[in-house]
């Protein structure tokens, strides 16, 4: 049976409001997504080139250019998320003035006060903080990332209640709190490949003639239940080298319409997978990599003018965010890509968050591909834990995980199969996948963490000896607050390292974290030397600890 618009709108949690226009006054929720839709009487030869805007205006004067989106036929619809409680007004404005139906309607929205514990909605979307190196909520509340990848989540192969709202109760219960996904134009496979459809087909006609509204009606509920989950969607607006296959108007329509579906919501914007990268058969390889990084520098300009909510801009890169665009400034944080090459990939990882944290102009650094658990069959939970701890004592703002199954969505019945060159990255099905122990031994990393002012973390690996350092990778990682807390990472090693520059005079509580089960050793209290050092004791068992030192 065929799934409505309406019945996709109440799924969604949308505050939908039926009929015409010519009911102008409406009432919302502040902070939570409203729609309404606009219905033309004029018969449009191609309506998705056709531009609609609603202008809100706030008690206060303040105006918001919201983009509406065209939704099939001759209608288009408007999601607006006010800020704020009290009442707006708006009108549209249309491309074609002379269309009296979508230009010149005016009307009055009536906001209430949002009393739901959805925390995204409750705190607000998520932005840079004003140290410029964390993350935090509207409302300024701290807010970790803590990530996972599911690049070709909305296709039909992740399957819509049951796969995709089964993955997203596993991973809220674990704590993950961001979801990466592409909006519909894929990575490792060709264009209209029929692995990147969902249950409506692919985002764009062939030849990207004009959008198809019908695939993001069912993109919808699943960005939409992300939301309801407390999962912050980091959406994806396809794979770099979509770019120079599209040319830069439709990639301006393209972002516009994403904007105007999903920028009511607490989403988070990252322009494309692989910035830089070429399309995989591409016979100009070195033209494309300069042409791609020059037009994601004017997506990215064009994103934040057209975004009212200035939802926070990032790119995935090949190497990093920063060296994706002609000017960092465009970007509001830096993505890293480190490698899948398992301990192989430890020191490029860690020289590219330290150089990254210490780059200017400062910004929160997030490592969004390293590693995916399985991939190659190897970077298994040790190095997911490795990788965490490294980065997040290291200066980043979190973290994103990803299982090589659960990226490419495999199933059982249908494997992913190769990507353009011709190899296929592997055939774990994404349920199983998901089940690897590594997300879950981040998750316990995460809550623990949670228990301290993590945001308030400065990288000091001086307060270890030994500590990591070209080239010695594999040694301890240390953070902390002075004077109040020390936190040490301990890759496995034979002599526990020792605690060096402790304040004078000062008592602290130790403890170890094992990592891999959740479990807490208590040491007591300990006392450092004259000389403000203290010998770490032999953790429990052999393999990698956290050591906490809490000023009492």
């Amino acid at each position: 049976m065929p799934i409505s618009r309406r019945h996709l709108l109440s799924s969604a949690g949308l505050l939908a409001f039926a009929g015409s226009t010519s009911a102008q006054t409406r009432i919302g929720t502040a902070r939570r997504a409203a729609e309404w839709q606009f219905s033309s009487g004029k018969q449009y030869l191609d309506p998705f080139p056709v531009d609609v805007d609603v202008v809100f205006v706030d008690k206060a004067g303040k105006q918001s250019v919201v983009p509406a989106f065209w939704s099939g036929d001759q209608t288009w619809r408007v999601r607006f998320a006010a800020p704020s409680e009290g009442r707006y007004q708006w009108r549209t404005v249309c491309s074609d003035t002379a269309d009296q139906d979508l230009h010149g309607v005016r009307g009055t929205l009536d906001v209430e006060p949002y009393r739901g514990g959805n925390a995204l909605l409750k705190h607000g979307a998520i932005g840079v903080g004003p140290d410029r190196k964390h993350l935090q909520h509207a409302d300024g509340t701290p807010f970790f990332w803590l990530g996972d990848t599911w690049w070709m989540g909305l296709t039909s192969r992740l399957r819509y209640p049951e796969d995709f709202q089964a993955l997203a109760v596993d991973r809220r219960q674990k704590g993950f709190n961001v979801v990466q996904i592409v909006a519909g134009l894929y990575p490792d496979m060709p264009s209209f490949d029929p692995r990147g459809f969902n249950e409506a087909g692919s985002a764009w006609e062939p030849e990207f003639r004009s959008i198809r509204p019908a695939y993001f009606d069912m993109a919808d509920v699943r960005i939409q239940h992300l939301v309801d989950s407390g999962i912050v969607p980091c959406i994806v607006g396809c794979w770099g080298y979509f770019l120079p296959q599209m040319g830069m108007q439709k990639m301006k329509q393209h972002w516009r319409y994403l904007v105007a579906r999903w920028g009511a919501l607490p989403v988070v914007w990252c322009l494309a997978g692989e910035g830089t990268m070429p399309y995989y058969l591409s016979k100009t390889p070195k033209e494309d990599t300069v042409a791609q990084r020059s037009g994601w520098t004017e997506i990215a300009r064009y994103v934040r003018q057209v975004d009212p909510y200035h939802r926070m801009v990032t790119i995935h890169p090949s190497s990093t965010a920063r060296n994706s665009v002609d000017d960092p400034a465009v970007l509001d944080f830096d993505m890293l890509q480190t490698g899948h090459g398992d301990r192989d990939s430890i020191p490029n990882t860690v020289d590219k968050v330290t150089e990254s944290v210490a780059r200017t102009p400062l910004m929160p650094v997030i490592n969004g591909e390293v590693c995916y658990e399985g991939i190659l069959e190897a970077s298994r939970q040790e190095i997911q834990r490795f990788m965490f701890w490294s980065y997040v004592l290291s200066g980043a703002a979190g973290h994103t995980y990803g299982a090589n199954g659960v990226w490419q969505v495999n199933t059982r019945e249908t494997p992913y199969g190769p990507s353009p060159h011709g190899r296929s990255w592997g055939d774990t099905p994404w349920d199983v996948a998901a089940q690897l122990p590594g997300s879950r031994q981040l998750g316990l990393s995460k809550q623990f963490l949670m228990q301290y002012p993590w945001h308030r973390l400065e990288p000091h690996q001086e307060w270890v000896e030994p500590h990591s350092a070209k080239p010695n990778y594999m040694r301890p990682y240390a953070a902390g607050i002075p004077g109040e807390l020390r936190i040490v990472f301990m890759p496995p090693m034979w002599n526990p390292p020792k605690v060096k520059l402790l304040e004078s005079g000062k008592a602290y509580s130790a403890l170890f974290f094992n990592p891999s089960d959740g479990r807490v050793h208590k040491l007591g209290e300990v006392k450092p030397s004259a000389e403000g050092e203290w010998p770490v004791p032999n953790p429990p068992t052999f393999q990698d600890w956290v050591l906490v030192l809490q000023a009492v």
